[in-house]
């Protein structure tokens, strides 16, 4: 599987992104989509979760009411769109997929990575 994340950009607090993530390769195992973040200086973070089959959504709470995360299948890509973004929003962002019947969003359960795209708030 092939990720690869598009989208990132400077942008000024309060504004708006939305980041894509083209899936392919051998996708039809997986289950579970999700963005990470990593800031300079600071431990990742799991942004979002989706699982690609129901549709269910998991937020991580600095993000929930801004950012939502979705999916086209027929595309094979990944979205999150982000509003009402804050300077703490800044960091690389990173596609993640995974196979399991769980995915908890943690770094563990999820085997493919994107190389990541920088979103700058200021």
């Amino acid at each position: 599987v092939q990720l690869v994340e598009s989208g990132g950009g400077s942008v000024q607090a309060g504004g708006s992104l939305r980041l894509s993530c083209a899936a392919s390769g051998y996708t039809y195992n997986r289950n579970c989509m999700a963005w990470f973040r990593q800031a300079p200086g600071k431990e990742g973070e799991g942004v979002a979760r989706i699982y690609t089959g129901s549709g269910n959504t998991y937020y991580a709470d600095s993000v929930k009411g801004r950012f939502t995360i979705s999916k086209d299948n027929a595309k094979n890509t990944l979205y999150l769109q982000m509003n009402t973004l804050e300077p703490e929003d800044t960091a690389m962002y990173y596609c993640a997929a995974g196979f399991l019947s769980v995915c908890r969003l943690t770094t563990a359960d999820f085997a493919y990575w994107g190389q990541g795209t920088q979103v700058t708030v200021s």
